[in-house]
Order: structure tokens, then C-alpha cells, then sequence
């Protein structure tokens, strides 16, 4: 029977579509409220998938609305007790169960110091959903693996209408096509399951990738530690040449994702790079990507929403970019013999202060 896992990566076109119709009208709302008095900074608190999801969240407020981001250290307030001040920020609690409870504590305490509150969970009835000021809700249903897959792409998807909400250049008809377009790339499964039997004993491996996709090479290797046992460091492109490149050998499996626009011409030349150093490249690009030249292996990608637009061409790329990283997880912990759904020693909610 196939995993819980997979099950909810196809429920994807589904869940996400269900989250924007309830999400747009709330970012329409919301963006009459910030008309009225805008913050002047946002932070994002998140633990988990949901950190990568965060950190996807930070690349796109800040392109689009100009606004600082920063990503808070929970520790900074639950355990040092100096919590930042928050007053004139947008404090956003991202938390697939809502009951996290560093993400919450950080929460009330920029509620009592009088920010402005918003909570993106995909459990409407949680606790951070009844703190918060505004709640952005991901209807993705009940997500049953321990491994998260519909709730990080459904927090994604939550950004965009925060992006909307706070002034930024977001298209909804875009936005709409998201569903779509993640149903193409779901048809890659038999494809992605064929490429997962070359690594079935790889034990290490690296993610790259850069902007507004870097999340989804942080989301990637945390898939592949956590359901594949898999010891998988995971860089921006940019940060990998500063050092880390020096892991690079022979056969050494490096997975990149290589959208168009900004990063496109970086990707293409650190992956003429790892061919030099012999390194086994995997890269996941849209036909005629200039990185698919020098790849060992590839994945060609249908196009993304909106990448013919003179906007950065891989603005609404991230969601649909991931499945394929999701695909391949699911699909290595099964040639492994590995039950992605119940990974050893970990719970669907984690709790820590």
C-alpha cells in the first residue's frame, strides 16, 4: 500500500486550492486594515517545516513589499527571557498544529507588547489560532504522516496572501493556476520513483539552491533526514561556494533546483563546477534550463505560473518546485524499506521551550 505520505502529497492540488479560496478574501481584509497603519517590520517564529516554510515567507514579503523580514529566535524569549521588541512589528506564528509551544509563547508575548498578530496553522480550533489578532488558515485537512508535506506548501501559499495583504505585487489568477500546475507535476512520480532506485544506499547527499526556492532545498534535506536517514546538508548555491564546496567528490550526490530568472545563471555554473569535481548533480529545472547541460541525472519541470512575466520569473515557482523533492523522499524511504510515516523518535507535534 503506498505510504500515508504520498497519500498527502497528491491530496496537494486539492488542499491547496480549498486554502486560497479561503484565504483571499481574508487577505483582502487584512490589506484594509494595513492600509490604515503598516508595520514596519514583520517577524516570522516557526519550528520545523514550518521554519522552511518561514523562510520561503521571508524571500517573498521582502521582493515584493519591500518590508524588513526577520526569522525570530524562540530560544531568545523562552529560555533567555529578553524577548525583541515587537510593538510596531507584524509578528506571524507559522505552526502546522498550532500547538507549538515556543512558537505560542513568542506569540502572546508580542501580543501583550501590542504588535500586531497573525497566525497561519492548519488546525483552525489550536491555540495559536485563538491568540493571534488574524488567523490565516491552511485548509489541508487532517495530515496523518508524521512527515509534513500539504501543510508546508499550504503555508507557502499563506505567504502570497500575506504578501497580497501587505501591498505587494501578487496576482491572484496566478495564484489560482498554483493547484493546476501541481497537478502537472505530481505526473513525475513514476519518473521520480525510477531516478529514487539509483540512491536506494546513499547515505549523504546535498540540496541547493537559491531566492525564493532556497526553502524548498532546506525542505528537501530535512525529507531526506528525517523519513530516508539520510545525512543531507543543505545550502543556498551562493553559500556553497564559500566552503562547503570542499565535500564535493567523486560521485557525491548533490540535488539542485534550477528555476528561471535571478538564480538561473548561478545554478547553471556551480553545476559545470560539481561535473568538474565529478560529483553526482540531480537537478530539478524546466526545459531549456541552462543547469540541465552538465546534470548527471534530471528531472525537467513543466513551467511554473508566471514564468514568461517580467517579475522575477520564478515568483510562483516554490510551490509546484517542491513536489518533486517530495515525490523523491517518499519514494527512497520505500527502496530503503523505511515507513516515512512514523520516522523513529519523532511525533507529528514536538514540543519544546
Amino acid at each position: 500500500m503506498p505510504s500515508q505520505m504520498l497519500a498527502e502529497i497528491e491530496q496537494q492540488p486539492e488542499a491547496l486550492d480549498a486554502t486560497l479560496r479561503g484565504l483571499l478574501p481574508r487577505a483582502e481584509g487584512l490589506r484594509s486594515r494595513l492600509a490604515r497603519k503598516a508595520p514596519a517590520v514583520v517577524v516570522l517564529v516557526a519550528r520545523g517545516t514550518s521554519d522552511n516554510a518561514a523562510t520561503f515567507g521571508r524571500y517573498l514579503l521582502e521582493i515584493t513589499t519591500g518590508l524588513p523580514v526577520s526569522l525570530a529566535a524562540p530560544s531568545v524569549t523562552t529560555l533567555y527571557s529578553s524577548p525583541p521588541r515587537w510593538r510596531d512589528a507584524l509578528v506571524v506564528g507559522v505552526s502546522q498544529s498550532g500547538a507549538s509551544t515556543d512558537v505560542n509563547v513568542c506569540m502572546e508575548e508580542a501580543k501583550r507588547q501590542g504588535a500586531l498578530t497573525l497566525g497561519v496553522t492548519n488546525e483552525a480550533e489550536s491555540p495559536l489560532a485563538g491568540l493571534v489578532d488574524e488567523a490565516f488558515p491552511v485548509a489541508a485537512g487532517p495530515e496523518l504522516s508524521v512527515a509534513a508535506t500539504k501543510t508546508y506548501t499550504g503555508q507557502m501559499l499563506a505567504f502570497y496572501a500575506l504578501a497580497r495583504a501587505l501591498g505587494g505585487a501578487i496576482d491572484p489568477d496566478r495564484l489560482r493556476a498554483i493547484p493546476e500546475t501541481v497537478e502537472a507535476y505530481l505526473a513525475l512520480r513514476t519518473e521520480v520513483e525510477n531516478l529514487s532506485e539509483r540512491y536506494r544506499f546513499m547515505e549523504r547527499a546535498v540540496a541547493l539552491a537559491r531566492g525564493l526556492n532556497y526553502a524548498n532545498a532546506l525542505e528537501f534535506s530535512l525529507k531526506l533526514m528525517e523519513t530516508c536517514y539520510v545525512t543531507a546538508e543543505r545550502f543556498s548555491t551562493a553559500d556553497f561556494r564559500h566552503g562547503p564546496i570542499a565535500l564535493a567528490e567523486r560521485d557525491y550526490p548533490v540535488f539542485l533546483w534550477a528555476p528561471p530568472g535571478p538564480t538561473a545563471d548561478g545554478a547553471a555554473e556551480i553545476v559545470a563546477k560539481l561535473r568538474s569535481l565529478e560529483a553526482e548533480t540531480v537537478v530539478f529545472a524546466p526545459g531549456g534550463s541552462p543547469a540541465l547541460k552538465g546534470a548527471t541525472r534530471s528531472i525537467v519541470l513543466p513551467s511554473a505560473p508566471g514564468e514568461s512575466d517580467s517579475r522575477p520569473a520564478d515568483l510562483y515557482s516554490p510551490i509546484p518546485y517542491i513536489v518533486p523533492g517530495q515525490l523523491f523522499a517518499a519514494a527512497l524511504a520505500e527502496q530503503k524499506g523505511l515507513d516515512p510515516d512514523n520516522p523513529r523518535t519523532l511525533r507529528k507535534v514536538t514540543q519544546t521551550l
